[in-house]
């Protein structure tokens, strides 16, 4: 044995043993983490054999190995015999698109005032008081909102309608030209006080030591929050948007469900719910799971190009 085999070998075992030192000394840290690990591994990782349903001819009932196999059938069925497919990714992509970018930079904003609030006891009841709604189900959003704008007992809508500002109440809940800003602004409600508490952890990490050396330098308030609280923030919006590019493909599944009628579907309808209806009302598995597949690559890739733009363009990346 020569002595570059022999020094490979000797590496080899001390990295193993260096690995298992490791987890010795993290063992309760690995124990916490385990439960976790395993939910993640039964209820994210193995149902993906499932994906066989896509290439097979299942029959409800027998194994999902058992069937006929069809290949790139179903595919072939969304992407040419179909024409689902333009109206689905519009719906999709200009919704998630707008709500994740207009998010970020409400949430930025939001952040940045709430920061130069000089009485405290005010910033933290503003951001109590929109953090909540992102713990408020959809069911009792949808409740809400009906209460408020329904054509004919919304209060809002009488209100208007007996002032005589309006001739009679605005369906905004079932008129398809209301349908992509209604679930925007939804959105924007929805997660505003979330992404503001990460902001806000951000601008807590500034050293202070920045802003009284800007101060003495002649920067206004204005100027302090530009070149040094907006530049902090950057890198953490740049971290967030490439998270949530992974996340533009999929839809809140609840909140579409809830809010899709049969007014305002043809602007409603996203690609969870097109999966949705095919798979658990339709029964058609293998043509549900197709479009499933496609849904997850298309997140994957999309991730993977933010993330290399991001790191050209702002140096921040996740991997």
């Amino acid at each position: 044995m020569s002595v570059k085999s022999v020094e490979i070998k000797k590496g080899r075992l001390n990295s193993r043993k260096m690995l298992w030192t490791r987890i010795k000394r993290q063992r309760y840290l690995l124990l916490m983490l385990a439960p976790a690990f395993i939910l993640t591994l039964i209820f994210a990782y193995i149902p993906l054999g499932g994906w066989v349903l896509a290439f097979k001819k299942y029959q409800l009932g027998t194994s999902i190995f058992a069937g006929e196999w069809t290949g790139l059938l179903q595919f072939k069925r969304f992407f040419i015999d179909g024409s689902d497919f333009g109206y689905l990714i519009r719906n999709t992509l200009v919704i998630n698109v707008v709500s994740v970018v207009q998010n970020l930079i409400v949430a930025v904003v939001f952040s940045v005032c709430l920061s130069e609030v000089r009485k405290k006891s005010i910033a933290k009841t503003v951001q109590t008081v929109t953090f909540f709604p992102y713990f408020v189900s959809m069911v009792i959003t949808y409740s809400v909102i009906w209460a408020l704008i329904a054509v004919r007992s919304g209060a809002i809508n009488q209100f208007l309608v007996q002032a005589g500002v309006l001739k009679k109440g605005i369906n905004i809940m079932g008129e398809a030209r209301f349908a992509w800003p209604f679930m925007i602004y939804l959105n924007l409600w929805k997660y505003t006080g979330y992404n503001c508490i990460i902001f806000l952890a951000t601008i807590s990490g500034i050293p202070q030591e920045q802003y009284e050396a800007a101060a003495i330098d002649g920067a206004n308030r204005f100027g302090r929050i530009w070149h040094i609280t907006v530049q902090h923030l950057i890198p953490t919006m740049a971290i967030l948007l490439i998270m949530n590019s992974g996340w533009i493909f999929n839809s809140n599944l609840e909140q579409f469900f809830i809010f899709t009628n049969s007014t305002n579907w043809e602007r409603m309808e996203v690609l969870d719910m097109y999966i949705y209806k095919f798979g658990l009302k339709l029964l058609d598995y293998p043509y549900a799971t197709a479009v499933g597949i496609l849904k997850t690559g298309i997140s994957v890739l999309l991730l993977i190009t933010v993330n290399w733009g991001s790191k050209k363009i702002s140096g921040s990346a996740i991997f």
